[in-house]
């Protein structure tokens, strides 16, 4: 068996999410491209080899030569896009975040539910061994009872025309550099937190460039989550969980095979793990793939989008912000 893919626009991001790893995988093929721009789409196609393109993103929805799609759209467009997939008989591989807010994901949630069919985040860096190995750590109880949880992904993008400006198609910082924290928050903190305060730096009264974010956790430990596309934090990928023994620290979480340190101390002494340089984007892939070929569990599914969401929302509200809404 193959699993046969079809993109959903010629996004920037799918030659190395999805087409390098689909070369590299034995059981994986991408087949078709849809964009807006019939020309955009056949050069993609030639310069990556799809043999198919289609005019409309209705008609690669409807391919019955396409199994699954990938779907990294704007934003705004996640959820329209997702629903129609599912609707369609299709797998779904949909980047982050997944959908403009909780409510469309809970719908998407409950959709995916109801079919047979795979509904999965584009959460790479989760399939990595290094989140894996935190992961394992903070739940082996290592650093004792936990106490605080950190966790950050700033980058520059000073060109405010940038799509992930336009609260038309839900932008903002939060919903683009924003998710990875706020993921990671959860995960590494062992459960989904509450938000206590928020604070943004606004690049339009509705569009935040930079949030940062207090959290608190059911089992009673804290948390913060720092994100922003323009802020004096200029670069900062990092997570940091504190318990009453120890703490582990984690540089460059989302995309550890450009480069990554995780660095653990317990009772005085430390210890740095490293680990394969194999690319998230394949761990995701081996991950989409054998959910679909032999039904295994994903651990960025619709209902684990529904938790993430929840609290990207509640971050908004919190700043005095509105809640992003379906393009």
């Amino acid at each position: 068996m193959s699993l046969r893919i079809g993109i959903l626009g010629a996004a920037r991001i799918a030659p190395t999410a999805l087409i390098k790893p689909a070369a590299a995988h034995t059981d994986v093929e991408v087949v078709a491209v849809a964009a807006r721009s019939a020309d955009r789409a056949q050069a993609f196609a030639a310069k990556h080899g799809i043999g198919r393109v289609h005019s409309s993103y209705e008609a690669l929805v409807a391919d019955p030569d396409v199994d699954a799609v990938y779907n990294p759209l704007p934003n705004g467009l996640h959820g329209r896009w997702t629903k129609a997939a599912i609707a369609a008989g299709k797998h779904v591989l949909c980047e982050k975040p997944f959908t403009a807010n909780a409510a469309e994901a809970r719908e998407i949630a409950d959709l995916a539910a109801a079919s047979d069919r795979v509904v999965m985040e584009a959460f790479h860096y989760r399939y990595h061994p290094l989140a894996l190995r935190v992961e394992e750590i903070v739940a082996s109880g290592e650093l004792g009872e936990l106490q605080r949880v950190e966790t950050a992904l700033c980058f520059p993008l000073p060109k405010f025309s940038d799509i992930r400006y336009d609260y038309g198609l839900a932008g903002g910082a939060t919903m683009d550099a924003g998710c990875y924290a706020v993921h990671m928050a959860r995960i590494f903190g062992g459960e989904t937190p509450e938000v206590v305060s928020a604070q943004a730096k606004l690049r339009d009264p509705r569009i935040d460039r930079a949030m940062t974010a207090e959290l608190r956790y059911p089992s009673g430990h804290t948390g913060r989550v720092t994100c922003s596309m323009w802020s004096s934090s200029v670069l900062k990928i990092s997570a940091k969980v504190t318990g009453s023994l120890g703490s582990l620290s984690v540089l460059n979480p989302a995309s550890p095979q450009v480069y990554h340190r995780l660095t653990v101390r317990v009772g005085g002494a430390r210890r740095v793990e490293r680990f394969p340089r194999r690319a998230s984007y394949a761990y995701q892939l081996d991950a989409f793939a054998a959910s679909v070929l032999e039904g295994a569990p994903v651990k960025t599914s619709a209902e684990d989008a529904v938790r993430t969401m929840t609290v990207i929302d509640a971050i908004y509200r919190a700043a005095g912000l509105p809640v992003r809404e379906p393009s």
